[in-house]
């Protein structure tokens, strides 16, 4: 059964990649090769892996990627630590809640 990966990477600048791949080490060598000239990651190099999930559908793991580049930095910064209740907190609609003051990223 194919496996797919939705992946988080973090760029020599701190920013953020998020993407999807079936072959997760090949993709980080794609990445940190420079073989692309053009793509987010060529300029923002070396890249480190600092989150995965794997899926056995890609359509669901399609999904997750599209969710995931949607979302705030600070919002993945709670995804990549497995930091829950910060993850639930800033998922709160802000019309209703309001942006929180607490938070450095």
């Amino acid at each position: 059964m194919k496996q797919y990966y939705v992946y988080i990477l973090k760029c020599s600048d701190n920013s953020f990649y998020t993407g999807i791949t079936n072959n997760i080490e090949r993709r980080i060598v794609e990445h940190n090769s420079g073989s692309k000239k053009g793509t987010y990651t060529y300029y923002r190099r070396p890249v480190t892996l600092v989150w995965l999930e794997t899926f056995l559908d890609v359509n669901e793991a399609i999904l997750m990627e599209k969710k995931i580049k949607g979302w705030s930095r600070r919002k993945k910064v709670a995804l990549i630590n497995s930091d829950w209740n910060k993850l639930v907190e800033y998922s709160r609609n802000y019309t209703e809640y309001g942006k929180s003051s607490t938070s450095s990223d």
